[in-house]
């Protein structure tokens, strides 16, 4: 009876047990509620193969589906003081920042790369949503203008993908101060005659959209991002009349002028790299990763021989 008990049942059990599955290998579908599979959601850049939704996607997993081959380094980043207004609400804001570091890629709320888009070198630089609803804050500036000085430096274009919530108010008018220093950043890539693309993503909201995001020599967003400096929320409320559908809405902005074009996260490295080659005056866009065909000089005729008399 030990036998049966202490053997055979905890083998039969162990046959029939229920395993522990991972609670991130399906992600719902925040717009038709389609259950995704982990690795076909990554696959598809994040984008829902039913409906079109171009959901969060990490700053490091576009830097790769964007530059060739995906291989890329990192631009430093000055790294500013640290909680200088000593904030505090519910947290301290040092917690905040180290809970924010943990759910995300970097630093900050924003990662700058160089890499080569169409064997074209590139500056990228790239606004998370995650930490902290990709706020403005001091480190963002300082990103903006890293990113400005390094293409300026090798001489190359500079692509600045924008998702904000706003400014961070824990940094005060700190923060503020960062529109007019993303500004300048700007204007020195101008008068260097370099291209400034701006890649509008889902949300790009606040402070930014009144500096460095709509300040693109072109405009790009991805399908249906919400752009605005105040929601449509705080519009109908102030207003106290009902915006049009789809108001503020990247479709929305393209009709009235205020977006040269609207790309699907999936098209969007050829359609950047062709308009960096144009901007660039350079050949066009070798497409695929196989390197540059060199041009082989004709070998010499083989001497003739006269025949023996």
């Amino acid at each position: 009876m030990n036998w049966i008990s202490n053997y055979v049942r905890p083998k039969i059990n162990s046959l029939f047990s229920r395993r522990e599955v991972p609670e991130n290998l399906w992600t719902k579908c925040d717009d038709c509620g389609q259950m995704l599979f982990h690795r076909e959601l990554s696959d598809a850049l994040h984008v829902c193969p039913n409906c079109n939704n171009h959901m969060y996607i990490p700053p490091r997993q576009r830097f790769a589906a964007l530059f060739d081959g995906g291989l890329y380094t990192d631009v430093p980043v000055t790294e500013p003081l640290v909680d200088p207004l000593q904030f505090r609400d519910k947290k301290r804001y040092t917690d905040r920042l180290k809970d924010a570091r943990r759910e995300s890629e970097g630093q900050d709320a924003m990662l700058v790369a160089e890499g080569d888009i169409g064997r074209m070198k590139t500056i990228v630089a790239v606004q998370d949503y995650k930490f902290m609803s990709g706020s403005m804050g001091m480190y963002v500036g300082n990103a903006i203008i890293a990113a400005a000085e390094r293409a300026v430096a090798q001489r190359c274009p500079l692509i600045l993908f924008a998702a904000a919530g706003g400014a961070r108010m824990q940094e005060g008018i700190l923060s503020l101060m960062q529109m007019p220093r993303s500004t300048v950043a700007v204007q020195m890539l101008k008068e260097a005659g370099l291209p400034y693309v701006v890649v509008l993503t889902h949300a790009t909201t606040g402070g930014v959209t009144a500096s460095y995001a709509m300040l693109g020599d072109v405009q790009i967003s991805e399908p249906n991002a919400l752009i605005c400096f105040a929601g449509p929320r705080v519009i109908e409320q102030t207003i106290r009349e009902t915006l049009p559908e789809g108001f503020q809405r990247a479709e929305y902005l393209l009709d009235h002028g205020m977006l040269d074009r609207v790309v699907n996260r999936k098209d969007m490295r050829i359609e950047l790299g062709t308009i960096l080659h144009m901007l660039m005056k350079a050949p066009p866009m070798v497409h695929g990763d196989l390197p540059v065909p060199t041009e082989v000089a004709p070998e010499p005729p083989a001497p003739t021989q006269d025949p023996p008399a």
